[in-house]
């Protein structure tokens, strides 16, 4: 008889809820290709829309806030259909990972083309805007079939409270990683092409797509030994759903912690995405460092490269602290920065631009909790919902979390872009590459950057304040599912 363990069977034979550095660093690569599309349309896309392809405002976030919604919609259907995926070899999650990320690629890449439709400019207006439009749909589609099962993993691969906050730590630092690398691929790429705008976007567009789906392949590799071996010690972990879709919704909104949760990621991830929509008006328009676009354009990637490098640095830092003091009291401490720092960036004058780096820093350490402390709750609320209900269905939590943010999320962009329409926002043409915008604009814009995000990050420090499911509440839980699961045997 061969005594050599299996990877799955010493799993089993040894402590299960502990991963190997291997098993987090695979699980961590699937959110790179993510991070670095999501990142580069986050930042990119509407001034894009506005200043390369000629967009009107309002258009730009009318496409935007129809992708959005269409996204919203898709999430919570590849969130019920995956956990209702039947068993196979490839478990519920890996088939959409597997055939969702060469589509994935493909339609990132076609973002960033400038059609031509008429040569009335009317005409070309709604041309464009139907393009963009159902590019985006398409995108989005395969986006969520990628991204929602990925993250659904993260309960598939451990029940430890701790660990998944540690999981989550290395998933977040490829994010940020990936975040990281877009935006040098953007300074790379405007200073190979200085002086061409629509071609700038091409390269970029291409390089990122190519980079997207390679690490989705990666990650599938390196985890499914381990969630093989999880769904055979915990054969629940695997089991369809078989609830219906609306009892589904009913019983997921019923959940009280879950509702805190969803409040704390919208607030925090509201916040990071509408600075990150408006930081290249900001940059370009009000505090216009130079009058040269290609040195704009390196400016708003050093403004993203020093939130996001400070956010990676802190994410372990933050996960060391929260197993000592809990992840309520981390996402306390780095909120209360950045409401700071982003309170302050209303204030800042032109002339202050060396301020705005240090703003940009402060930002950094409470971007981190954003990332790390929401979704490392989201497994704790899964558990108490499997001890209320008795299924498992990690799909229609990340769905729904993720639904209402990007609902609330192309709401709040449509509404930016439009005001920069309804307030006289001036388009750059190739005569007039920076124009001097309306007081009215630029006050829109401040507006934007400042106060708005900070209201949101307000309200969710007062909603984590609530947050129920503490370490003690969470370990009460597990012995329970643990009980039942021995009486079953």
């Amino acid at each position: 008889m061969n005594d050599t363990p299996t990877p799955d069977s010493s799993l089993q034979n040894s402590e299960p809820e502990k991963l190997s550095i291997w098993t987090k660093l695979a699980y961590g690569a699937g959110d790179l290709g993510s991070a670095i599309t999501a990142n580069i349309l986050i930042f990119y896309l509407s001034p894009f829309l506005t200043d390369v392809a000629g967009l009107k405002p309002g258009l730009a976030g009318l496409t935007q806030l129809v992708g959005k919604f269409w996204d919203a919609v898709n999430d919570p259907l590849v969130g019920v259909l995956s956990d209702r995926t039947q068993n196979s070899r490839w478990g519920r999650r890996y088939p959409w990972m597997i055939f969702g990320a060469i589509p994935l690629g493909i339609f990132f890449f076609l973002q960033w083309i400038v059609p031509r439709f008429s040569g009335n400019e009317d005409v070309n207006q709604w041309g464009m805007f139907w393009y963009y439009t159902i590019i985006s749909i398409l995108f989005n589609t395969a986006y969520t079939a990628v991204n929602l099962p990925y993250t659904s993993l993260t309960p598939e691969l451990t029940q430890d409270y701790d660990e998944r906050t540690s999981l989550n730590s290395f998933r977040f630092f490829f994010s940020i990683g990936g975040s990281i690398v877009s935006v040098l691929i953007v300074g790379l790429i405007a200073k190979i092409y200085p002086n061409n705008a629509s071609l700038q976007y091409i390269a970029i567009g291409l390089a990122c797509s190519i980079l997207s789906v390679v690490p989705v392949y990666l990650c599938v590799w390196g985890t499914r030994k381990r969630v093989a071996a999880v769904v055979a010690r915990h054969p629940e972990e695997d089991v369809p759903v078989s609830l219906p879709i609306v009892q589904q919704i009913k019983i997921a909104f019923s959940n009280r912690p879950f509702l805190y949760v969803v409040g704390i990621y919208l607030c925090s991830w509201l916040s990071v995405q509408l600075t990150a929509a408006i930081i290249p008006y900001y940059v370009r328009s009000w505090m216009r460092p130079s009058d040269n676009p290609a040195d704009i354009t390196q400016v708003v990637v050093q403004m993203i490269l020093a939130v996001q490098v400070t956010a990676m640095v802190m994410l372990f830092v933050w996960s060391a602290i929260s197993k000592r003091v809990g992840k309520r009291a981390v996402y306390f401490m780095g909120m209360s920065l950045w409401v700071i720092a982003q309170f302050g960036l209303f204030f800042v004058k032109p002339d202050q631009m060396s301020l705005v780096y240090i703003l940009a820093i402060m930002a950094g350490f409470g971007v981190s909790t954003a990332y790390l402390v929401p979704w490392s709750m989201l497994p704790d609320v899964i558990e108490l919902d499997e001890l209320n209900t008795g299924q498992r269905r990690e799909g229609v939590f990340y769905s729904f979390m993720v639904f209402l943010q990007k609902v609330c999320l192309g709401i709040a962009v449509f509404l930016v872009l439009q005001s920069l329409e309804w307030t006289g926002y001036v388009q750059p043409t190739d005569a007039v590459p920076l124009p001097v915008q309306p007081d009215a604009v630029l006050l829109a814009i401040r507006l934007s950057i400042g106060p708005l995000p900070t209201t949101a990050l307000i309200i969710g420090l007062i909603l984590a304040y609530f947050y129920p499911l503490t370490r003690e509440v969470h370990a009460e839980i597990l012995l329970k599912l643990n009980e039942r699961k021995e009486g079953r045997s």
